[in-house]
């Protein structure tokens, strides 16, 4: 059985192997999405410049408005997909590079890319 510690760092090491590969700059910034047990949040990164561009969250105000109910299902990370898209298309930005942040591309992770898709982005 795994415990706690095996699976955070199974998980770090796939970061680390996805960050080798995946980097972002103004003109197509990075998606990072991390996911916790409650929430999700999702992170637009210029890495030349060392600078969050925009965010979003489920502890964000805005997206608690929306909620209907607990901010760790699906349906909360497809809004935080869609805040996150419009959030970069009123700065201009249409296309990212996803970063999954060493988590399985499956659940939450694919809800909140392929919401952030619907709104417009481009990965």
């Amino acid at each position: 059985m795994i415990n706690r510690g095996q699976r955070y760092h199974r998980r770090h090491i796939r970061h680390i192997h996805v960050r080798r590969k995946v980097s972002g700059g103004a003109a197509r910034p990075r998606l990072c999405v991390f996911r916790s047990g409650k929430h999700i949040y999702a992170q637009a990164i210029d890495d030349d410049a060392g600078r969050t561009l925009a965010a979003a969250s489920t502890m964000d105000k805005t997206v608690r408005k929306e909620l209907k109910s607990s901010p760790g299902n699906m349906e909360s990370a497809k809004i935080v997909g869609q805040i996150i898209a419009q959030r970069l298309t009123q700065l201009g930005v249409d296309q990212v590079v996803f970063d999954r942040g060493g988590h399985h591309y499956h659940g939450r992770v694919k809800a909140l890319a392929d919401s952030a898709r619907e709104a417009g982005l481009k990965f």
